[in-house]
């Protein structure tokens, strides 16, 4: 995002399970505790479905074609960005990520695993959005980072809040990852499953990534309409093109950071079940399971830019 924001009034956390919820912040991402049972699966989405009968629902295949987890503050200075900053962005036009080769280490259990594990992954977004931002001739700052292990708090409010483990804070361009929260709400998947953590890192990366291009201050505007479904909608493009971004950049890495058919439907899975369908309209501010899955999926069979622009879709596409 291009400026630093005070925070408003209080309102629905921004972001997936990633952008999600810290309940006073719109535009901050935390994530939603997975809709599961204690036996780990996704209440009343999938029932008895296998994983790939639930990929099929999606209406896409697993490896097919191509082979193979907040309210935001405003500028002290008002600021506007046209409608083209969101629908006709520069970066659509840069085609796919350029691979940085990035190859993560092995998580095992404990904060100092995963701690290692999140800043060579965010080591390997800055290289890859740095690139691609030059592509397009703009300019990029890599964000800040805090992986806590203790409460704390930032410009956009305090953590940790009630089933949020991650968010992204404009107001100082930082992500915010909770080290043993990311694992705790995620259901009980197994570490072996690293697509999963690694999906709410690139997701609120993908957030900084919209800061930076200036796609958020135009979805900061449109949120600040007034009416609750525009508010919703524009909150939900936000979150599906984040979840988008974090889909091509798991594919552009995939000669370096290969996915077996097992952790990418774990993946897959783990994102449907956290759609926001059940929920009050006024609420529904992240997407349904099946928007949720398909924008990572869309990012990740696509890997071009240009598919994850969620601003020219039909509402349809992002409800």
């Amino acid at each position: 995002m291009a400026g630093h924001y005070p925070p408003p009034r209080p309102a629905p956390p921004y972001g997936p399970p990633a952008y999600g919820p810290p309940p006073q912040y719109r535009y901050v991402p935390a994530r939603r505790p997975p809709r599961r049972s204690a036996g780990g699966t996704i209440a009343g989405i999938f029932g008895g479905l296998t994983a790939v009968v639930v990929l099929g629902i999606l209406g896409f295949s697993l490896f097919g074609g191509e082979g193979g987890i907040g309210t935001h503050v405003r500028s002290a200075e008002p600021r506007t960005a046209s409608r083209s900053t969101a629908t006709g962005n520069k970066l659509y036009a840069t085609g796919a990520l350029t691979p940085v080769r990035c190859v993560l280490p092995r998580l095992v259990p404990g904060p100092v695993s995963m701690r290692r594990f999140m800043n060579v992954l965010s080591d390997c977004l800055d290289a890859s959005w740095s690139r691609q931002f030059k592509k397009a001739g703009m300019r990029f700052d890599t964000p800040n980072r805090v992986f806590w292990q203790t409460p704390g708090s930032s410009p956009c409010g305090s953590y940790p809040a009630p089933g949020a483990s991650a968010f992204y804070c404009p107001a100082n361009n930082t992500m915010y990852v909770g080290l043993t929260n990311v694992v705790a709400t995620s259901g009980g998947e197994p570490l072996s499953h690293y697509a999963v953590f690694a999906r709410v890192i690139a997701h609120e990366y993908g957030h900084h990534v919209q800061d930076r291009a200036g796609i958020l201050l135009y979805g900061d505007a449109e949120m600040e309409k007034g009416d609750t479904a525009t508010r919703t909608e524009a909150s939900r493009r936000i979150e599906l093109q984040a979840q988008c971004f974090a889909g091509t950049f798991l594919s552009s890495e995939r000669a370096t950071l290969p996915m077996t058919q097992a952790q990418y439907t774990a993946m897959i899975i783990d994102v449907r079940g956290r759609g926001d369908e059940r929920l009050p309209p006024d609420q529904r501010d992240h997407g349904s399971g099946r928007h949720y899955a398909g924008w990572v999926i869309a990012g990740f069979k696509g890997r071009d830019l240009s598919v994850c622009n969620t601003w020219t879709v039909p509402p349809s596409d992002v409800s």
